[in-house]
């Protein structure tokens, strides 16, 4: 017994427990009524967000499924754009590029599986599965002779799209885009955690609260909102986590490609990526053999196209014009 209080230690001590035992309760109770309420206005927010995305562009037919595919322009020659991984609107994020290119060319932008407004797919996310899917799509189009222009991932993809189609494709664009060889693409993503956050809605209360990843960049009011629903729609689904899961063993399957010597090929890249080891003498390396070949380097960030895109086009044209003057 306590001399000075007259009561025994355990009941003090169970008093203590039960204080603390509440405390935790409370915390308890409150985190799983914030996770709720996360779930829930991410499910509300995401069930009025469907009634306003505005449609843009075409849908085709691709292995029964539909793939959204935006043309804009009336040029004798056409280029196909491509994205780059988990790009969640193409069509929109190449706005910039397509308002300097259409007046020259016709600009079709497809957007793969997963993307922008086209559905999902459960079929793996191959290189050769995604290529041949857009063969499909320009095929259903009629579209057979095009210079394929594509960011990022497109490194990839395009590589293997000129070694299988390639007389169907007259020039290779790419904008910052991946090189086989490049380091740090064995990597192990945490796509398990990447799938929670979209299911649980902590996703979108990240990146509400995160910068606006649009601010400063040449796009309206309107299309950022678009943008920014369309962002939430596509983020982690499960076609683009698949493509994440496939990412190591496409990047392995494109060492033993190389563009063709005779297709000419230019690179607009960062002039300073310091996630990348060697990102300049990647790009070298792969315009070594080519007839017509460049690298242009430009500062800016990843998504040069969305504060460089007059420089890429008026450079793009005056490559191509030397080009047919070689000819």
């Amino acid at each position: 017994m306590d001399l000075e209080t007259g009561k025994k230690p355990a009941s003090k001590m169970k008093k203590i427990l039960f204080i603390l035992l509440k405390v935790l309760a409370v915390i308890v109770i409150a985190i799983v009524l914030f996770v709720a309420t996360v779930f829930v206005v991410n499910k509300i927010s995401s069930k009025s967000e469907e009634g306003k995305i505005k449609p843009y562009g075409q849908s085709v037919k691709v292995d029964g499924k539909n793939m959204n595919v935006l043309i804009q322009g009336q040029g004798e020659e056409t280029i196909v754009l491509l994205p780059g991984q988990g790009t969640a609107t193409p069509a929109l994020d190449f706005k910039p590029l397509i308002e300097e290119l259409s007046p020259f060319y016709k600009i079709v932008v497809v957007e793969p599986f997963g993307y922008g407004l086209s559905d999902r797919t459960d079929k793996e996310r191959t290189t050769d599965n995604i290529v041949s899917e857009v063969h499909e799509a320009l095929q259903s189009l009629n579209i057979d002779r095009f210079i394929l222009m594509g960011h990022s991932i497109t490194g990839i993809y395009g590589l293997d799209y000129v070694n299988k189609y390639p007389n169907e494709v007259s020039a290779f664009v790419g904008i910052d885009t991946s090189v086989p060889a490049q380091g740090g693409m064995d990597k192990k993503l945490p796509l398990g955690a990447f799938k929670l956050l979209k299911q649980s809605g902590f996703g979108r209360l990240m990146t509400s609260f995160g910068e606006d990843p649009f601010a400063g960049m040449p796009y309206d009011d309107e299309t950022k909102k678009q943008m920014k629903m369309l962002s939430n729609k596509n983020m982690f689904n499960n076609t683009s986590l698949n493509e994440l899961e496939n990412l190591y063993p496409n990047f392995v399957a494109a060492r033993s490609l190389s563009f063709p010597k005779e297709l000419p090929l230019i690179f607009f890249i960062q002039a300073n990526n310091t996630g990348v080891k060697g990102w300049i003498p990647l790009h070298e390396e792969q315009i070594k053999d080519s007839v017509h070949g460049k690298v242009m380097t430009f500062e800016g960030g990843h998504y040069l196209h969305h504060t460089k895109s007059k420089e890429i086009a008026e450079n793009f044209r005056a490559f191509m014009e030397q080009v047919k003057q070689d000819k």
